[in-house]
């Protein structure tokens, strides 16, 4: 079965089973730049970028289409080497009022994961249910209750425990740190990404899944439908 096939029957199968008002959006970091995909058009931050691809959008994206620090960062689109003391130290976000201090900004920084810089050459974004390429993570945007019910489909079979990212930057929690680490990731956002993303309401919480759980997430789901989440 075609990537394209499978994804879209995954994306099907994952919207019936929690009643999904959102595209799940799928992610993955490329060596090389693809050539039956279309470049990102113009600038963005890597979370307007989920966004753009929850609302039905396909396309890839390199380092010269991000514009936020924290996304080049995480992402590995670019070495934060390269960017001015003033970014490096945190001191823009003391500024803007996002911490009370550059320690606390490095502090904060210390738990968030990257991709090692420039080993990528793109990211490619996309609704599931048109990627025609096997997502590395899939970002799941969903109320409370959907959450619970993808971390208990996640519990069901005692493979291990969903990690908590807090409000880190989601390019790291929900990006590079299921990327990295193998494990499905939920967060409650962080302020860029609720200031930005257009498809993001107040009460709903996000989800990355490693791509490798997602067929046992889906039998999984499908087995305490019949039980336990029955409605």
């Amino acid at each position: 079965m075609g990537a394209f096939i499978l994804n879209k029957k995954v994306a099907e199968k994952l919207k019936s089973l929690l009643n999904l008002e959102k595209e799940p959006v799928a992610i993955t970091w490329a060596v090389k730049e693809p050539k039956n995909m279309p470049r990102e058009k113009e600038k963005s931050r890597f979370c307007r970028k989920v966004d753009k691809a929850i609302e039905g959008e396909v396309f890839y994206s390199t380092a010269e289409e991000e514009e936020c620090f924290g996304g080049a960062r995480y992402s590995g689109m670019k070495d934060p080497k390269e960017f001015p003391k003033n970014m490096r130290t945190g001191a823009f976000l003391v500024n803007m009022g996002v911490h009370d201090s550059i320690q606390s900004v490095q502090r904060s920084w210390r738990e968030n994961i990257a991709i090692e810089p420039e080993i990528f050459s793109s990211i490619l974004f996309a609704p599931l249910s048109k990627a025609e390429f096997t997502p590395d993570v899939i970002v799941i945007i969903c109320n409370g209750k959907q959450a619970m019910e993808l971390l208990h489909a996640h519990a069901y079979d005692s493979i291990s425990e969903a990690m908590g990212a807090g409000v880190g930057p989601i390019c790291s929690t929900m990006a590079a740190r299921p990327y990295l680490t193998g494990q499905i990731t939920y967060s409650f956002a962080d302020v860029g990404s609720r200031r930005h993303m257009k498809n993001l309401k107040d009460e709903e919480v996000m989800i990355s899944i490693p791509y490798q759980h997602l067929e046992r997430i889906i039998h999984n789901l499908e087995e305490l439908k019949k039980t336990a989440l029955k409605d």
